[in-house]
């Protein structure tokens, strides 16, 4: 009882919290829900393999040197893949330190004679550095707005999302990076490095870009949409390896966060993968240490080593670190929920007036964040330097652009520093390195890092949803590491212990912001003590991460699920809705009116249908001898407009090409039958046929999938969820309740040995028959087909 009513209440808040307006909410049947924010229309991916005629005649000319030839060619990919996300990684953290060590040494220059000549030069940099960001995203590349992760993850559950992995994608998502993060917005590059490591592998994998005249002809292997998505998956693994150094963090990411099927063969690609980023990153860091990369030093690539701070905690401390798990599940949630709210109404009403306001709305938020990071620095007191250990190597102060702590900024003397400087005339990199460190105790005050919370976290709301390239991992650890190092304060006051270090405190500040708006767990606790490269506080991570998800989730949705949700992608989320337990397979289905085609149809038929519906997938029958209707499989749209393009499968007699049971040969490679990844493939609009073509026929018979998957009418929809998200389907037939069963196949009937001749492999079965058990050959097993009653697709799936 106790439980119940605490469900109720936890279900009661999220709705009460979650209450927002869509435009999505008007239509929920139909394929209205697969239709993006930008007006385009999401198909899903065909995961499943299409079994026809041509598929079994290329799968029987192929020998096992072809096969070793893929496996080969699969491994050469990651490592491409990885080499390519890891030189782009390297690209952006170059230019994004040398535009910012430009702009700080320029402006620190120049506010020595003058600091409001100082302050323009500054709002002018970042000026120019955000309007070229935001223009290359309006005007060459719409798809590179946002951090990427809520549209990859929507291709890896079965989402074909138009552009998000083109050539030109991933251009303006490499060069707007650059331009949004150098430019001092309150945002980060780490979300679009997963987009960029995507777009890398999607590229590599179908060989290239053919509008660009970049494509190679050796690279094209794998077409088929399967194959695609280890490849993308292994790019968003590099791209957060690449983003963090954290090649095991980047696995697990993967694993936990985007995709939605995985296998032990993908593990070990994926790994690799982020190996090969670990050793390009090394290599290039190591290149650049000796001066070679400008600017780019200490800083750069996020590694914030807190390996020399708090070796030690005691029981007394859990109780303030689990309030720093409680107040990032409370902001974290907070921080969705008015990113929500700003992002839909941006999206409704703000950005339909067009490019030029998305341009004016990025500029502006760029000048707000330049003038407060410049100005209210001024109006904090300089504090004196504290005595310096020679042992710590850090110096006080240090003049901006470079990484180190005690920022000399509108300082009298030459031994004072601006700690509020310290964390916002820097960039972010370098400012939470200068949260995290140790041995820094009463460097910041109390003051400044509330003013710097409540500042940095309005930015970091109001700049999400701009159309720049922008990720949320960086601006999640600075908002995070700040309420960490106060509570870190409060406890080295309150305990009065010399081993006591803020930076420890910051740390777990950022991990529970994290946990509490992203909702990750594994990864990002692996994530975290990469990039500090401190073991011993894994176990207060791993508290402060399930403390601040528990809070989180009592509100609402993580921030990706959100942001996907409001952009009109619609996710199959891990575990189905409730309700779908008390709902069957034929109630899904409603009352729809299932299209289908006869085995020998009519060209004009087929070309009535395509043009009246926008279905993807039409069941095919056939009539037996006894006059039956049956179903003999499955044919998709994109398939029939192959044959219609072709027309050499069309024929003038009605009748079946093979009465006599002898396939006709075969005249399609199965590679025709694969959509482009870069384009929409072809429309029945594309297609021109003469008045002599419509009134010939096409038998359908080899092209259709003989063997797609059926569900009885009366299965619970829960079932039919977690089939249709954990096989990658695009269709699920729906039938009757059969008559009779052929035989039933455990266990040990697929156990077949590698040696084995696949053609005289006996299988076990139990059969109904007389109630005894008999041997059969399984594939002259005839299995009952019976009348079709409904065909479930995607969007039956959302609820």
């Amino acid at each position: 009882m106790l439980s119940n009513q605490l469900h109720n209440g936890m279900e009661t808040a999220k709705l009460l919290w979650s209450r927002i307006p869509s435009s999505e909410d008007g239509e929920v049947d139909g394929v209205s829900m697969l239709r993006t924010s930008n007006g385009n229309t999401a198909e899903s991916l065909d995961y499943e393999v299409i079994e026809n005629q041509a598929y079994r005649y290329e799968q029987a000319q192929r020998g096992k040197l072809y096969v070793g030839y893929q496996v080969v060619v699969k491994w050469f990919l990651a490592l491409l893949i990885g080499i390519g996300t890891g030189l782009a990684a390297v690209f952006i953290n170059i230019s994004v330190e040398n535009f910012a060590g430009w702009k700080f040494s320029l402006t620190f220059s120049i506010i020595q004679r003058s600091y409001f000549a100082g302050f323009v030069i500054y709002v002018l940099i970042n000026l120019v550095l955000v309007f070229s960001s935001v223009y290359i995203v309006t005007h060459f590349a719409p798809a590179a707005a946002g951090s990427g992760i809520p549209e990859i993850k929507g291709y890896l559950n079965g989402l074909d999302i138009p552009g998000i992995l083109l050539f030109r994608t991933l251009i303006g998502k490499i060069f707007g990076s650059i331009g949004s993060v150098g430019g001092g917005l309150a945002l980060g590059k780490e979300g679009p490095l997963v987009h960029t490591g995507a777009c890398i592998a999607s590229l590599l994998g179908q060989g290239g870009s053919t509008k660009y005249h970049l494509s190679l002809r050796w690279l094209q292997v794998f077409k088929s949409d399967r194959d695609r998505r280890d490849l993308v998956t292994c790019g968003c693994a590099a791209g957060v390896a690449a983003a963090f150094r954290a090649p095991v963090g980047g696995v697990l990411f993967a694993l936990e966060e985007v995709t939605s099927w995985w296998r032990s063969q993908l593990m070990w690609r994926v790994f690799f993968t982020s190996a090969v980023v670990a050793v390009v990153v090394r290599t290039a860091m190591g290149w650049c240490k000796s001066g070679k990369c400008g600017h780019f030093g200490s800083g750069g690539f996020i590694i914030w080593d807190t390996s020399g701070g708090q070796e030690d905690y005691s029981f007394g401390e859990l109780l303030p670190m689990a309030v720093i798990g409680v107040i990032g599940g409370l902001l974290g949630a907070l921080f969705n929920q008015l990113t929500l709210h700003i992002t839909y109404w941006r999206r409704n009403y703000l950005h339909k007036n067009g490019n030029r306001v998305k341009i004016i709305e990025a500029c502006l938020i760029s000048v707000i964040t330049s003038a407060i990071s410049f100005g209210l620095p001024l109006l904090r007191k300089c504090n004196p330097c504290p005595e310096s250990d020679p042992d710590s190597g850090i110096e006080c102060p240090r003049p901006p652009g470079m990484y180190g702590n005690y920022v000399n900024f509108y300082c009298g003397k030459d031994k004072e520093y601006n700690d509020l400087a310290t964390i916002f005339f820097n960039t972010q990199d370098d400012a939470i390195r200068n949260l995290f460190s140790a041995k820094t105790i009463h460097e910041f005050s109390a003051q400044s890092l509330l003013t710097f919370l409540v500042m940095f976290y309005t930015l970091a709301v109001v700049t999400f949803g701009t159309a720049v390239p922008a990720g949320q991992f960086i601006p999640g650890i600075m908002i995070g590491s700040t309420y960490g190092r106060l509570v870190g304060m409060f406890v080295v006051n309150f305990y009065k212990k010399l081993n006591v270090e803020e930076g420890t405190y910051a740390l777990l500040g950022a991990a529970s912001f994290l946990g509490g708006s992203m909702r990750m767990t594994v990864s990002l606790c692996v994530i975290m003590v990469e990039i500090t490269n401190n073991l011993k506080l894994l176990p207060l991570i791993m508290l402060v991460l399930l403390i601040s998800k528990a809070v989180g989730d009592a509100f609402n949705e993580g921030l990706y699920e959100q942001q996907a949700r409001l952009r009109g992608i619609p996710l199959l989320e891990s575990r189905p809705k409730y309700q779908m337990r008390n709902m069957k397979a034929k109630e899904a289905c409603g009352n729809q009116k299932v299209v289908s085609f006869p085995r020998i149809v009519k060209v004009a038929d087929v070309v009535s249908i395509l043009q009246s519906n926008i279905h993807n997938g039409f069941p095919v029958t056939d009539h037996t001898r006894n006059g039956e209707t049956l179903v003999i499989g499955l044919v998709l749209r994109s398939h029939l407009l192959v044959l219609l393009q072709s027309k050499v499968d069309f024929q003038h007699s009605p009748l079946p090409c093979d009465p006599a049971g002898v396939s006709k040969s075969i005249r399609h490679n199965f590679s025709e039958f694969v959509k482009p990844v870069s384009s929409k493939g072809i429309s029945i609009e594309d297609i021109h046929l003469s008045s002599d073509d419509l009134e010939m026929y096409i038998d359908l018979a080899p092209f259709l999938n003989p063997s797609p998957y059926v569900v009885p009418e009366d299965m619970s929809l829960t079932k039919v969820y977690n089939l249709f998200r954990q096989l990658g389907l695009r269709h699920i037939f729906v039938v009757p309740r059969a008559s009779r069963v052929v035989g039933m196949i455990t266990r040990k009937d697929l156990l077949i040995e590698d040696n084995e001749d696949s053609a005289n492999v006996e299988l076990q079965s139990t059969s109904v028959r007389g109630h005894r058990q008999y041997r059969m050959i399984s594939r002259n097993v005839d299995v009952e087909r019976p009348l079709l009653n409904g065909l479930l697709v995607q969007d039956h799936m959302l609820g």
